[in-house]
């Protein structure tokens, strides 16, 4: 299994940034996939962006490409989720996720860290 431990997040003003990080145990991570998601309240689960560990690729999703960064620090076997220029819409529950697994061409998440929550006043 695969252990995600996230950290980050908080109340940030319009227009400021926060990065999330997300720590990884358990297993190598050299054959997953890691990505980001988040969930407001009303609304469904919303992928951001995610990234292959073997070779550090990455994708975003349809939303907010430009203002998020996804990265990876191999040696602490972290991901980030770097956020700039943030909105009130912005403001939701955030997860990371790993997967190993792909289906139709898209990762399969079979592990979720906890959780944090970001608020974004305007």
């Amino acid at each position: 299994q695969v252990q995600l431990v996230q950290s980050g997040g908080g109340l940030v003003q319009a227009g400021g940034s926060l990065r999330l990080s997300c720590t990884a145990s358990g297993r190598a991570l050299i054959s997953y996939y890691l990505g980001w998601f988040r969930l407001a309240p009303g609304k469904e689960r919303e992928f951001i962006a995610r990234i292959r560990w073997s070779d550090g690729r990455t994708y975003l999703g349809d939303s907010d490409k430009g203002r998020f960064t996804i990265s990876r620090d191999n040696a602490k076997n972290t991901v980030y989720l770097e956020m700039n220029s943030l909105k009130p819409e912005d403001t939701a529950v955030y997860y990371c996720a790993a997967g190993n697994e792909l289906r139709s061409g898209s990762p399969v998440y079979a592990y979720w860290g906890q959780g944090t929550q970001v608020t974004v006043s305007s």
